[in-house]
């Protein structure tokens, strides 16, 4: 089949919670990044999209799957991402992961507890971070750190949109095990303003996503590339003060979201320090060993 692209939702790069192969990343990086993130949007917006049946959904993303495979150039979305992976020898199974959980989404609309939702985020979210260093040639054993910063985007996404993608979707990433413990179904999530019970709920949620930082913030300076170091600090900083915002306030009846101009001043900060440690141990190391850091 070929894919409509009546069924977009005109959502870009810029609408993100978090920056997608922003300035801070080198150019020569950036269009592989982009081209991924425009394939797994096409993704996104087949498997949210309100009208589609499960089965047309299906259609649209093995359609992705086969024009990014070779198969067919059906999917037109596809089709840069493909270029730029035989362009750099860069494998499709970090793609072909998200795939797995767009399709997850369109077949499983529950999850019984944390550990299975952190299933979920091993193909919905973790991908997205190993491509990045893939690319950038950052060998695996930074996967150790990215793994968890992508999970708490995840799930930070999750809890914020809690209400949304329950109402329009009848989808629920809340651990049904969390609200059980509470006295609640997932009807709860229909109501305008969250109970005493939810909010503990949330917010328990939102504790156990923090709990993921410590690792996560052990990304940036685990990177070779400063620039990638720089974009990863930011991130980990938009990260936690997101998580405390879900400490504070209700996802049913407040926004949850950091302004355009919070994020990129909090984004800026983070970027800052960065390049400054960066700089400070450089000349650290170059004065104790008349060498200089490789770095890139």
């Amino acid at each position: 089949m070929t894919v409509d692209t009546k069924y977009k939702s005109g959502k870009s790069e810029g609408d993100e919670n978090f920056p997608v192969a922003s300035r801070m990343i080198a150019a020569r990086y950036r269009a592989p990044i982009l081209a991924f993130y425009r394939f797994a949007r096409a993704a996104d917006d087949a498997a949210d999209h309100p009208t589609l049946d499960a089965q047309s959904k299906l259609s649209i993303l093995t359609a992705l799957e086969e024009t990014l495979l070779g198969r067919s150039d059906a999917a037109a979305d596809a089709i840069p991402l493909r270029e730029e992976l035989a362009l750099r020898n860069l494998s499709a199974q970090h793609a072909l992961d998200l795939l797995k959980a767009f399709r997850q989404d369109v077949t499983k609309r529950r999850y019984q507890s944390w550990e299975e939702l952190i299933d979920y985020c091993r193909y919905s979210a973790m991908p997205v971070g190993r491509f990045v260093l893939d690319v950038h040639g950052e060998p695996k054993s930074t996967w150790r750190h990215s793994d968890p910063l992508c999970a708490a985007l995840q799930v930070i996404n999750h809890l914020q949109d809690c209400a949304k993608d329950y109402r329009s979707l009848d989808r629920v990433y809340i651990p049904l095990d969390e609200l059980s413990s509470r006295g609640l179904g997932v009807e709860a999530l229909a109501s305008p303003r969250s109970s005493a019970q939810l909010l503990d709920c949330i917010r328990a949620l939102a504790d156990r996503t923090k709990s993921l930082m410590p690792e996560a913030r052990l990304l940036p300076s685990s990177v070779a590339d400063l620039r990638l170091a720089a974009e990863t600090a930011a991130i980990v900083e938009l990260a936690r003060k997101l998580i405390a915002i879900l400490k504070i306030r209700d996802p049913l009846a407040e926004p949850v979201h950091l302004s355009k101009s919070q994020a990129v001043m909090i984004a800026m900060r983070a970027a800052a320090a960065t390049f400054a440690n960066r700089a400070v141990a450089r000349f650290a190391y170059s004065k104790s060993t008349g060498m200089m850091p490789h770095e890139r």
